[in-house]
């Protein structure tokens, strides 16, 4: 028969010979001189294999897999480290030299919070138990969760002319982490699926990597100058409820119908499934044939699919919660323009949640606005939705605390609805950064909308972001602006720049009431300010939109 007892330390063999001699009244000595024989032997196995039973069932001290060598721990603030080990299991975390105790609960679960720590390493973190787990090359800086759907999860390899920059990316102090794409229905403890660990950013280990997050990280890292952990946790194709917990779904009455029926939706899921994969292969098959085909969109949902409410959350957020971090990056709402009008209140909803469950506050939340893009280049069943109402959505996201949207309107690719300028995309991203985290006082965005005043025939439109002026490309005439009086049509407007002001007008408009910039999928605009920054497209009316009142895609 094989014991394995090499786990226990020395107060645990001490533990568990008190055990011993408590339960049978003997020292193994004093048993061995009071029995003789067989009688002996026998007795003295059978207490011997309860005492290594007992050993046994002991578990070791564990950390979930977010913990690992070559992290990053976040810098200037209390840092939880925590895990599971035997229920009253005595626990100490270790690093630089200082220690936290902490006793397991009832259900093994422990957590501990590190003091605040200054930028640097590497150093040793040690968690120590009945067992010992040591983890080595950590580094204290900052640290980034980037999220959203496949624009945030186009790869490096995968962007077009980058074999220079994949060539160059080594960054000892950028560290990756790339989460499993997985859904549940019930929030998980760890990462299901394949465990992530933490990299080291070499030109090898970031060609898996989000490019939109390495951009970002690497423009941070250069102008910060401390070590930068990289969280990715996206799935293409995604929907923001995916991302936002059940419960904060159902506590708000524009997010309801997204979560009624869940139960009936489960159990009708495979007969929906089956069918939509009959269809669609139909399609494939006539498309592959030649035959002008409207695709199925979006997939139906079922538990454990990447739209399912909540799934992508419990299993790709909430086993890092709550990791320090330093803050957020988002690419995502190319899924909810179906319900542009609904992401008003999805959207900050879901950065509130997050905000909610990782009780650090208003940590900074940066996040891209939708490029232009022709939704026609796609042919899907009910359409794109409304990509100018959907940024609209985002724009209104901004009244949040410690948020910043990157303008990516005029970076786009009309063909393809992932552009290749990631880097421009991280850069933009990273500027929304340093002013939001890191209280920079800089140019961090492009001209924002601020008020309207009609003048005769003309409106003329102020602006906040202008730096010292406004202005377009060398020789191109200002582009993107459309008028309309009180009949709601719009017309193609001449528009001119007069210092930080825009005056739009139009003989089909001689009565103004509403303006508009940049209001299409895929827009000519080229409004910009002094820092070469893009203007956010708008709208100064509050007509109904496409998808107004829309609850569910």
């Amino acid at each position: 028969m094989n014991f394995n007892i090499e786990r226990l330390s020395q107060k645990g063999k001490t533990m568990k010979t008190d055990l011993l001699r408590k339960n049978t009244g003997f020292t193994c000595f004093g048993l061995m001189r009071k029995t003789s024989g067989t009688r002996m032997c026998v007795t003295f196995f059978i207490i011997f294999a309860a005492f290594l039973q007992v050993s046994v069932a002991l578990p070791d001290v564990s950390l979930p897999s977010i913990f690992g060598s070559n992290m990053v721990l976040q810098r200037d603030m209390k840092v939880p480290v925590w895990g599971t080990a035997g229920p009253g299991e005595k626990v100490t975390v270790s690093i630089d030299g200082k220690s936290v105790r902490t006793t397991a609960g009832k259900d093994g679960r422990w957590m501990v919070k590190l003091d605040k720590m200054e930028a640097g390493g590497p150093f040793e973190l040690v968690v120590r138990g009945g067992n010992t787990v040591k983890l080595t090359g950590i580094l204290v800086g900052d640290v980034w969760v980037c999220s959203g759907q496949s624009n945030m999860q186009w790869a490096m390899s995968q962007v077009k002319n980058n074999e220079q920059e994949i060539a160059s990316a080594d960054y000892p102090d950028i560290r990756l982490f790339s989460v499993s794409r997985v859904s549940k229905t019930t929030p998980q403890y760890d990462f299901p699926g394949t465990k992530p660990e933490w990299v080291t950013c070499n030109p090898e280990t970031v060609k898996s990597f989000s490019a939109v997050a390495y951009f970002f990280g690497k423009n941070i890292h250069k102008e910060i100058g401390v070590p930068i952990g990289l969280i990715h946790s996206s799935w293409g194709g995604s929907f923001a409820e995916a991302w936002t917990r059940l419960e904060t779904l159902k506590s708000v009455a524009e997010l309801r119908p997204l979560v009624e029926n869940l139960d009936t939706m489960a159990a009708d899921y495979p007969g929906i499934k089956a069918e939509y994969d009959r269809k669609n292969a139909e399609l494939q098959k006539a498309a592959a044939e030649g035959k002008q085909v409207t695709l199925l969109y979006p997939p139906p949902r079922g538990p454990e699919t990447r739209d399912w409410p909540a799934g992508l959350y419990n299993a790709m957020i909430a086993p890092m919660v709550p990791y320090a971090i330093r803050g957020v990056i988002w690419y995502q709402g190319e899924s909810n323009s179906i319900c542009a009008w609904q992401y008003r209140t999805l959207f900050p909803t879901m950065i509130s949640d997050w905000r909610d469950a990782w009780k650090q506050g208003d940590f900074p939340f940066l996040f891209v606005q939708l490029a232009n893009w022709e939704t026609e280049t796609v042919t899907v069943t009910g359409g794109w939705g409304s990509w100018p109402e959907l940024r609209e959505a985002q724009v209104m996201t901004l009244s949040l605390p410690n948020t910043a949207m990157a303008v990516t309107i005029d970076i786009g690719d009309p063909g393809n609805i992932h552009p290749n300028n990631k880097a421009e995309v991280g850069r933009r991203l990273a500027l929304g950064a340093l002013h939001v985290a890191y209280d920079r006082s800089l140019e961090y965005s492009g001209p924002m909308y601020a008020s309207m005043k009609v003048e005769g025939g003309a409106v003329r439109l102020k602006f906040t972001h202008t730096a010292d002026g406004l202005k377009t490309p060398v020789n191109e005439a200002l582009a993107g602006f459309e008028i309309a009086g009180s009949d709601k049509v719009f017309h193609s407007a001449d528009a001119r720049i007069e210092g930080n002001e825009v005056v739009v007008s139009s003989d089909r408009a001689r009565n103004p009431v509403a303006v508009r910039y940049g209001w299409d999928d895929n827009p000519r605009c080229n409004l910009y300010n002094s820092a070469g920054l893009p203007a956010s497209p708008f709208r100064t009316d509050s007509w109904p939109g496409i998808t107004d009142g829309r609850l569910k895609p």
